[in-house]
């Protein structure tokens, strides 16, 4: 019986930086949790974090535009909606590499 090895190197790639945004726009939200909507965003972005979301990323990119309606239409902090902003950037050049064919 064989083994499979652990790679010593890993390759960044588009999705490696999408779940690095998803990462950091959370932990935004959970340091200002205080402001109106904090809870729902927070569910929200669990929701786009989990692995359904991951296998199916049409499925992410709508509950990704809920959180930016969200986000618009409560009194976020500035930091949430940069992390925001730096998700929808990730999500589209994620989609943009799996049109080129550098992700799958």
């Amino acid at each position: 019986m064989s083994f499979e090895i652990e790679p010593t190197g890993y390759a960044k790639t588009a999705l490696s930086d999408l779940q690095g945004s998803w990462g950091n726009l959370r932990r935004a939200v959970v340091e200002n949790f205080d402001f109106p909507g904090s809870d729902k965003l927070l569910f929200h972005i669990d929701e786009a974090m989990s692995w359904e979301s991951v296998r199916n990323l049409r499925g992410m990119k709508s509950t990704f535009l809920l959180i930016q309606n969200i986000t618009a239409q409560s009194e976020a902090p500035e930091e949430v909606i940069e992390w925001v902003n730096d998700v929808r950037e990730s999500l589209d050049e994620t989609f943009k590499a799996i049109a080129e064919g550098e992700a799958k």
